[in-house]
């Protein structure tokens, strides 16, 4: 089933200096990249018997422990309905309460990871949500789309869990759609049965083996036409995980060998990998951005550089804005920024030239497959954008995995 017309994709899975370099490529262009140790668990999707440690009544939060001493950041606004095993006296949340959290974010910089007792449970069509019992459709899902999936998930409603049915269910068939809600709900009753006899701080449920292969499961698949390695033993785990969780794409897979012209060579990917990482980004225009992450949020500029346009300035500013909004997104996307982004467009006189800047940036906004928002321009034309916060951004991957025995001279955010 699909109603849209498809763009042709490649997952290219590569080594990097000693990592797991993930690279989606639209076209001829890089959109995504990420860099993972190669036997790293990612917490993120992990389910848990947490124990309330403390409560922090001044920022309405908790911090939970689910393991080996690590606390977790538990929002008591974001989380109204706390699954517990073991309460104590009061009614309200206290420490030593023991409730069932699912990791809903990884730690960012100085942030502990965070956790909810919304537990979703993802796979590559669906996601099970136990909070919200209603049936929900990505909005990226035409009409006609939506009334044939529900269709399709009219078997499976339940009052025990709600279904966010993904993107990518446009390119399922009713079986295959069907085969992962069968295999969701079991993963759901396993993980709530086995939740009465355990103790507390247990691992009840590992989310993924390894962090790189979660972009097997969350690539938006419309589009995607081959899943490219050129190492044997990455080869090797993709085989057996794409056989034994995603067979819909097993013949995706393709081992590429050529020992003159390595992948990573032939894609550019060590080059990809450098100027996402660089704070300047030049466009074809002459003009540049530079790109500054901060502790509380990521600053964008958009400067005229070398550009040399047309001599009204107005129209001038107006085609850089626009060029700018287009790559920005990619930006965005491709170095996982997330949180709060402001971007500093260059000033524009004309109140209709700001329109369309805004209406531009948005329909390019509207691509990210991770939730990304368009707020609003201030007062002072500074323009707010959110995005989903999920895993770490490309820059926090690099330094979390990079070789100590690597040149400490080498300097990726330099602006060369």
């Amino acid at each position: 089933m699909n109603w849209v017309r498809k763009l042709d994709k490649k997952l290219l899975i590569v080594r990097c200096r000693g990592r797991i370099l993930t690279a989606l490529k639209e076209g001829d262009k890089v959109v995504e990249l990420h860099l993972d140790e190669e036997e790293r668990n990612s917490l993120l999707g992990n389910i848990y018997i947490g124990r309330v440690h403390n409560i922090v009544k001044n920022i309405h939060a908790a911090f939970i422990e689910v393991g080996d001493g690590l606390q977790c950041y538990y929002s008591l606004s974001d989380n109204k309905d706390p699954i517990f095993l073991k309460k104590g006296s009061s009614s309200k949340l206290q420490a030593g309460d023991e409730l069932l959290v699912q990791v809903c974010r990884e730690n960012l910089k100085s942030k502990p990871p965070a956790v909810t007792s919304n537990l979703n449970f993802t796979g590559n069509y669906v996601v099970l949500t136990t909070e919200n019992k209603s049936i929900g459709f990505s909005s990226k899902l035409s009409k006609e789309e939506k009334q044939q999936l529900g269709e399709w998930l009219k078997p499976f409603v339940s009052n025990r869990f709600g279904c966010i049915v993904r993107t990518n269910a446009r390119e399922a068939d009713e079986a295959t759609f069907q085969a992962e809600l069968k295999l969701l709900t079991g993963i759901y009753e396993e993980v709530t049965e086995k939740a009465k006899f355990r103790k507390p701080l247990t691992l009840l449920h590992q989310n993924n083996p390894t962090t790189w292969l979660s972009s097997l499961r969350d690539t938006y698949k419309a589009g995607l036409t081959e899943i490219i390695t050129d190492d044997p033993g990455l080869h090797e785990k993709i085989h057996h995980y794409l056989e034994h969780y995603q067979r819909e794409d097993l013949d995706k897979l393709r081992f590429y060998e050529d020992p003159l012209l390595p992948l990573i060579k032939l894609h550019s990917l060590e080059t990809a990998l450098e100027n996402a990482l660089k704070e300047k980004v030049w466009m074809k225009s002459g003009a540049y951005l530079v790109i500054q992450p901060t502790e509380a949020l990521t600053v964008i500029d958009v400067n005229t550089g070398k550009f040399d346009g047309n001599k009204n300035q107005q129209d001038t500013f107006l085609k850089i804005n626009l060029e700018a909004a287009r790559e920005i997104a990619r930006e965005i996307r491709l170095r996982n920024l997330s949180g709060i982004i402001v971007v500093d467009f260059i000033n524009m006189d004309a109140a209709e030239n700001r329109k369309l800047l805004m209406e531009e940036f948005a329909s390019w906004l509207k691509r990210d497959p991770i939730k990304t928002t368009l707020v609003d321009m201030t007062a002072l034309e500074l323009v707010e954008v959110t995005r989903k916060k999920l895993r770490k951004p490309l820059l926090d991957q690099f330094l979390a995995t990079r070789n100590p025995a690597e040149n400490k001279s080498t300097n990726f955010s330099e602006n060369a």
